[in-house]
């Protein structure tokens, strides 16, 4: 078969199919463009989810006829020079309007400051029309119509209308988080209008207004540096989250991007303190040399591969965590929302939550029973028993000091004022009051001091009578072997089994009977995909939550008041203890002002 060049028209449909795979492609790019051309107002319109219309309207520098009849040809750009290694602009590969117009009805009309006249050119399905002379506003109105209909094919694949229009404000959502200088208008016949006012430097301000007033009360500022590397943003507290992950925004260099490394970053950055289906809302802006970056992974420009992404997810994880730590423990103002419409309404309905403790196999239960014998005393924040119950071994092991109780005012979560239904801890503050569920509250304590433990010094294991056989590619082997004097320290005594195969030795003797093999190939496939074995680590802290649970002050049981006090005070004292290991909230925070205006009183 003989080779032959294909046309002009058919190599940018070519490129339309990977560059604009729906309106919400489009979209991005033009307002790309718009931001590029320093724009501070962007209005978009559509119609039929972006298929039938979609309109990108700025006051940026705009185009001079020259500039014009160039920008709609492939591979035509200002933003980039001889060089792949420092890209600053969001746009650069000069495919975007080229795409559009071999796909569409494309029309763009621009004038710069300083010229009498503006121009206009049009290009439907590849065919460019000349450049004429126009009336136009300084800036530039880049108009798309009929989108895909050289491609019809392209228009089976489509999503209903709705979705698409869904697909293009979210687009908008992202630029207007990165850019919060700029105004944004978003309107057509397809929706109803969504507006973003700027306000300048202040980024919180613009986050609220995407994500909703909540955000800002229930966000934690993130500002953090590693190497040469920039993290700030903002985190929301752990019990300030949602069921899905479409609240995740990270930013590289102001470039909103999807990447699975920062986004599982954030993932596991708040690992035991969200429950099972919920996600975290974060917004994370990363600033780092732009050669230390490649933003030229895929057409769409939304992947990204760092040099060191080792780095960027540990820094992310660190720095969430740090932030969590530090203020991360107190409670969703949207809780206290969610009590006081419980009050007025007199018919709240509790959702049911998607996490519950699983129970361990008995034989994994008591090994990690008889792996804890060794563990410090001191390390285990429990409460001396009543003499109407037989303690449980963690509480005989390791009693609290019970305090007498202290001024409202002078802890966060305030002094003890009664025990209700044996379960709750009512608090007063100096600004409100505090319920508490505590066994929740001692269950997070008791499995915070296990996983220090188990951090803190080698984890017990157990010797196979015959050594565990797994066999792996070469390069499985080579990365476990890597990380061979790490598996050592959490219990699990792995070595080279002649080629392609790895002998397992020793496991962690808290996890009882396993599989050795299962395990094995989980962290094989965690170190090929992430450079990082978490699963090790994530089971062993599993089984440590478990017995937590087991383990800790039991709902029903009558705690006096000097035992309370010193709950509420290692709560203050313990990361993390704003929410139990199952990600449900411990306590409930409701202000004074907020009671007042349950009786009319303010």
């Amino acid at each position: 078969m003989a080779i032959k060049q294909l046309s002009e028209t058919l190599i940018n449909q070519i490129a339309a199919g990977e560059v604009i795979e729906r309106p919400a492609s489009a979209a991005k790019e033009l307002i790309e463009n718009a931001l590029d051309a320093g724009a501070t107002r962007i209005e978009i319109a559509t119609a039929g989810g972006g298929k039938t219309l979609l309109r990108v309207t700025d006051n940026g520098s705009g185009m001079t006829p020259l500039d014009l009849e160039l920008a709609v040809r492939r591979h035509c750009t200002s933003k980039l020079d001889d060089s792949l290694f420092d890209i600053r602009t969001l746009g650069f590969r000069g495919e975007a309007l080229p795409s559009i117009g071999s796909v569409a009805r494309l029309s763009i009309t621009t004038r710069t400051a300083g010229a009498g006249e503006g121009a206009v050119i049009a290009v439907t399905g590849g065919k460019t029309d000349p450049v004429r002379p126009s009336p136009a506003n300084t800036g530039t109105v880049v108009e798309v119509r009929d989108l895909f209909f050289a491609t019809p094919a392209r228009l089976k694949f489509m999503k209903t209308e709705k979705a698409e229009a869904a697909a293009i404000s979210e687009v908008v959502r992202r630029m207007a988080i990165a850019f919060p200088a700029v105004r944004f208008v978003l309107s057509g016949s397809d929706r109803s209008t969504l507006e973003f006012p700027a306000t300048g430097e202040d980024r919180l301000a613009r986050m609220a207004q995407v994500l909703g007033k909540d955000f800002r009360d229930n966000a934690i500022e993130i500002d953090a540096a590693r190497e040469d590397v920039e993290l700030t943003g903002f985190a929301g507290v752990p019990t300030y989250n949602r069921g899905n992950s479409l609240q995740q925004y990270v930013f590289v260099n102001g470039r909103p991007v999807q990447d699975k490394v920062l986004l599982s970053a954030i993932r596991a950055a708040y690992s035991e303190t969200i429950p099972s289906g919920r996600y975290p809302v974060a917004v994370l802006s990363i600033t780092l040399d732009p050669a230390l970056v490649d933003v030229n992974v895929h057409p769409a420009k939304s992947d990204v591969r760092f040099r060191d992404p080792g780095l960027i997810r540990g820094l992310i994880i660190g720095a969430i965590r740090e932030a969590l730590t530090r203020e991360g423990d107190r409670a969703a103002t949207t809780g206290a929302r969610g009590m006081m419409q419980a009050f007025r309404s007199g018919s709240y309905r509790p959702q049911p939550w998607t996490a519950e403790t699983s129970p361990s196999r008995p034989t994994q239960f008591d090994a990690m029973l008889r792996g804890l014998e060794e563990t410090p005393q001191a390390s285990f924040a429990a409460f001396s028993a009543p003499s109407a119950r037989t303690a449980t071994p963690l509480e005989r092991e390791a009693p609290v000091a019970a305090p007498e109780a202290p001024a409202p005012q002078s802890f966060p979560l305030g002094a003890v004022r009664a025990q209700l239904h044996e379960n709750y801890i009512v608090a007063q503050t100096n600004d409100g009051l505090v319920i508490v569920d505590q066994h929740a509250a001692h269950e997070r304590l008791v499995f915070e001091a296990m996983r220090t433990a188990l951090h803190s010094r080698p984890v017990a294991a157990q010797a196979l009578l015959i050594p565990e056989i797994v066999d792996l590619a070469e390069d499985d082997c080579d990365r476990l072997i890597a990380h061979a004097a790490e598996f050592s320290r959490l219990g699990l005594a792995i070595e080279r089994f002649g080629p392609g195969a790895i002998a397992v030795r020793e496991t962690p003797a808290m996890l009882g009977e396993m599989d050795a093999v299962g395990l094995v190939r989980q962290l094989a496939d965690e170190l090929a995909e992430w450079d990082t074995a978490n699963g090790l680590t994530s089971r062993l802290e599993y089984l440590a939550a478990t017995m937590a649970c087991h383990g800790s002050v039991r709902s029903g049981r009558r705690m006096r008041t000097e035992e309370m006090n010193a709950l509420l005070r290692q709560m203050e004292a313990t990361p993390g203890s704003g929410q139990c290991n199952h990600g449900r909230p411990t306590y409930i925070e409701l202000k004074l002002s907020d009671i007042e205006r349950l009786f009319g009183r303010s």
